[in-house]
C-alpha cells in the first residue's frame, strides 16, 4: 500500500438518483472514494448498495433515467497530469479518450460482453482499432500477444473461433484481454468471478493480480465476496444503501471492523471447518424511493441506539486510514463489544495469516 502515491481517481460527494415508474430512487448518497496509482481498492456490499452505479458514473455509462445531483469524479489519465472531472467532460471525449482506452471495465458475465456473431479475433481487433490508428496487421499481432498474455494457448487458432467455443473461464480471459487491449491505467472489475465455477475463480483472480503487477495498473474491484477482497485488495470501502459506511485498509476492516454491518458481512463468510450455522444479516436493504430517516442500517442493526432512528451518523475517524459511520463510535455511546463468534473468526484469520507469512 502506497499512501504517498499519486491519486488516480477521486470521487467527491457523489449523489445520483434514478427516475423509475414515476418514482425517484436516491441510489448514491454522498460517496467519497480515493484510488492511488498502483493500488487495489474494493467496493463491498449487498446487491443494490450502489457499487456498480458509482463506477458506471466514472465510465459515463449510466442509463438515460439517471440524474447526477452533485459531486465530482476527478481522474488523472497520466502521471502528473491535471485531473479531469469525468462528470463535466464532454461525452464524446470520454468515449474516445477514456472509456475502453484509459479506463477499462470487466463485467460479471463474459457472454454479455462478447458478440456471439463475431470471432474472438475480430472483436479484439475492433477494440484496438476503435481507439488507435493502426493497421489491421498490427492490431492482429497485438491481439495474439494479448491472448497469450491472459493464458489462451494457440492464440492464432483461437482468433478464428467464436465465444460459444470457449469455456466460461476462457471467455473471461478474453474479456480481460479486450479490456487491456489499449493499455488502460485503470481497470474496474465488476464481480469478475461470480459467474464462474469455483475452481476457475482463483485462476482469474491470480491472472488479474499478475497483470496488475506487470502493467502497473490501478484496480477497483466491485464485489459482495469478502473472500475475493481478502485476496486482492489494499483498501476496502463497505457500502450500504448508497453510502460508504466503513473504509480502511484490508487489515483495518478485516481485523478491526467497527460498523455492525461490516460485522454482519464478516460473520456471513462460510466456514466449512466450524460446522456452525451460516450467519445471515436479518431483514432486507431499504428501498431508496425515500431517504432513510437516521441510519439506513438501523432497522437491521441489533446494536442500534435511539439516535440511529433519528439522525444519520457522520464518518468517525478511527485512525489515519480507518473510518466508520456508526453512532457506536461517538464518545457518548455505550461500549458495545463485537459478537464472540466474530472475534473468534478474526482471531482465526490472524492465525491463518501468520501461518501464511511464515
Amino acid at each position: 500500500m502506497a499512501d504517498t502515491a499519486e491519486i488516480v481517481l477521486e470521487v467527491k460527494d457523489l449523489d445520483i438518483s434514478f427516475r423509475s415508474a414515476g418514482e425517484t430512487v436516491h441510489a448514491i448518497r454522498g460517496v467519497n472514494l480515493i484510488l492511488r496509482r498502483g493500488e487495489t481498492v474494493a467496493l463491498v456490499g449487498e446487491s443494490g448498495s450502489g457499487k456498480s452505479v458509482t463506477m458506471k458514473a466514472a465510465m459515463g455509462i449510466l442509463p438515460d433515467n439517471a440524474r447526477i445531483n452533485s459531486g465530482s469524479i476527478l481522474y488523472r489519465p497520466e502521471p502528473g497530469a491535471e485531473p479531469v472531472d469525468l462528470l463535466k467532460a464532454d461525452p464524446a471525449w470520454i468515449r474516445k479518450n477514456i472509456r475502453g482506452r484509459s479506463i477499462a471495465m470487466v463485467f460479471q458475465d463474459p457472454m454479455t460482453s462478447l458478440n456471439p456473431t463475431m470471432t474472438i479475433g475480430a472483436q479484439l481487433i475492433a477494440a484496438i482499432r476503435a481507439h488507435e490508428t493502426v493497421s489491421r496487421k498490427v492490431a492482429f499481432d497485438r491481439a495474439m500477444t494479448l491472448l497469450a498474455e491472459v493464458g489462451i494457448t494457440e492464440p492464432e487458432r483461437r482468433m478464428r473461433q467464436y465465444p460459444h467455443e470457449f469455456s466460461g473461464g476462457m471467455r473471461q480471459r478474453i474479456v480481460i484481454a479486450i479490456a487491456l487491449s489499449c493499455n488502460p491505467s485503470l481497470l474496474i472489475c465488476d464481480e469478475p468471478t461470480t459467474a464462474l465455477d469455483v475452481t476457475i475463480q482463483d485462476h482469474i483472480l491470480d491472472l488479474i493480480v499478475s497483470l496488475q503487477e506487470k502493467r502497473g495498473l490501478s484496480v477497483i474491484y466491485i464485489t459482495h465476496d469478502l473472500g475475493v477482497v481478502a485476496r486482492v485488495a489494499d483498501y476496502v470501502n463497505v457500502m450500504y444503501a448508497g453510502r460508504i459506511i466503513e473504509t480502511g485498509t484490508i487489515i483495518d476492516v478485516f481485523y478491526d471492523p467497527q460498523h455492525p454491518y461490516t460485522w454482519g458481512l464478516l460473520s456471513a463468510i462460510p466456514d466449512t471447518e466450524s460446522g456452525d450455522t451460516l450467519y445471515s444479516i436479518p431483514g432486507t436493504p431499504p428501498v431508496l424511493t425515500k431517504d432513510p430517516v437516521g441510519d439506513a442500517f438501523a432497522p437491521r442493526n441489533p446494536y442500534a441506539l435511539e439516535i440511529d432512528f433519528k439522525e444519520e451518523p457522520p464518518m468517525f475517524r478511527i485512525s489515519e486510514t480507518h473510518s466508520a459511520a456508526t453512532w457506536l463510535l461517538d464518545e457518548r455511546a455505550p461500549r458495545v463489544a463485537r459478537p464472540e463468534a466474530l472475534e473468534a473468526r478474526i482471531q482465526k484469520m490472524r492465525e491463518e495469516a501468520a501461518d501464511y507469512v511464515r
